[in-house]
């Protein structure tokens, strides 16, 4: 898997491993700032190709390979 850094999460693409409410296409929408912009990060709004739907989701958990592959798969 590619080094996984805050600042490239918007517009990138995952795939689920196991389908999340039946969608299995997601797309990073927005990127959750904090109060003090130095520090980095802590959601990321997942948006469904299919449905719609948007989910958020803390953006470490794209990292966990058992659940998220990178792009569309």
């Amino acid at each position: 898997m590619n080094p996984l850094h805050p600042k490239k999460l918007l517009r990138s693409k995952w795939t689920a491993v196991q389908p999340v409410a039946r969608n299995k296409h997601f797309m990073v929408v927005k990127v959750h700032e904090p109060d003090p912009p130095a520090t980095t990060p802590e959601w990321v709004d997942l948006e469904a190709v299919y449905s719609g739907t948007v989910t958020r989701l803390a953006w470490r958990e794209l990292r966990d390979t058992a659940r998220w592959r990178q792009g569309w798969v």
